[in-house]
């Protein structure tokens, strides 16, 4: 069974974590608590990523964190059990499966409501959608799409759905609340000046109250 074992993703970009390195800053995120990891440094080699990701995974195992790697199945090929994030433009699902067996986490980034509905029938496990909000990290896949866009591909898409792009504590609620599973972070989490406590921030902003 193909399950998400948290609500908040945070998507790597060591160009982002003002200048600390990456993995010390993981270690911090996964102190404060245990979310999945998408090892997202798509300006690396297939060798330096590979290398990269066994350092990466040896700290996400030690927290029993899920580990995802963008686009790369070779590199999640070469890493036990780590999942696969397709682009929207990549491999279709249905090819990635293949390759990976049923057992490794499979998502996809989209940015229409269309596109979700897709990949759910090609069997993706969950879905990020956005840029939901304004953020420069997000800028080459145009405006923002907004909370209704969201609400929307919750209402019509049954598999998880993250949303990213601008998010902040507050926004996080928005986000659930318009039927989110969770969201997806990159410099909420690893540019803060106190990479522990945004953590712990967000991580509260997306557990249900029971």
């Amino acid at each position: 069974m193909r399950t998400l074992s948290s609500r908040l993703l945070v998507v790597t970009d060591r160009h982002q974590t003002n200048g600390r390195p990456l993995v010390p800053v993981l270690q911090q995120v996964l102190t404060a608590a245990v979310p999945i990891v998408q090892l997202r440094e798509r300006d690396l080699s297939a060798r330096e990523l590979v290398r990269l990701a066994r350092e990466v995974q040896v700290v996400t195992a030690s927290h029993k964190s899920q580990l995802l790697i963008n686009d790369r199945i070779d590199v999640a090929l070469a890493l036990e059990g780590a999942g696969v994030h397709l682009r929207s433009n990549s491999l279709p699902v249905s090819v990635a499966r293949q390759l990976l067996g049923t057992q490794r986490l499979v998502g996809v980034s989209v940015h229409t409501v269309e596109e979700a509905i897709q990949v759910e029938s090609q069997g993706a496990d969950y879905i990020i959608l956005g840029p939901i909000y304004a953020t420069p990290s997000k800028q080459m896949f145009g405006p923002p799409l907004g909370i209704h866009t969201l609400e929307t591909a919750c209402r019509l898409v049954r598999i998880p759905i993250f949303g990213i792009g601008g998010v902040t504590a507050a926004r996080a609620q928005q986000m659930l609340c318009a039927g989110a599973f969770g969201v997806a972070v990159i410099t909420a989490i690893l540019g803060a000046a106190d990479v522990e406590s945004a953590t712990r921030e967000l991580l509260e902003a997306v557990t249900p109250v029971p």
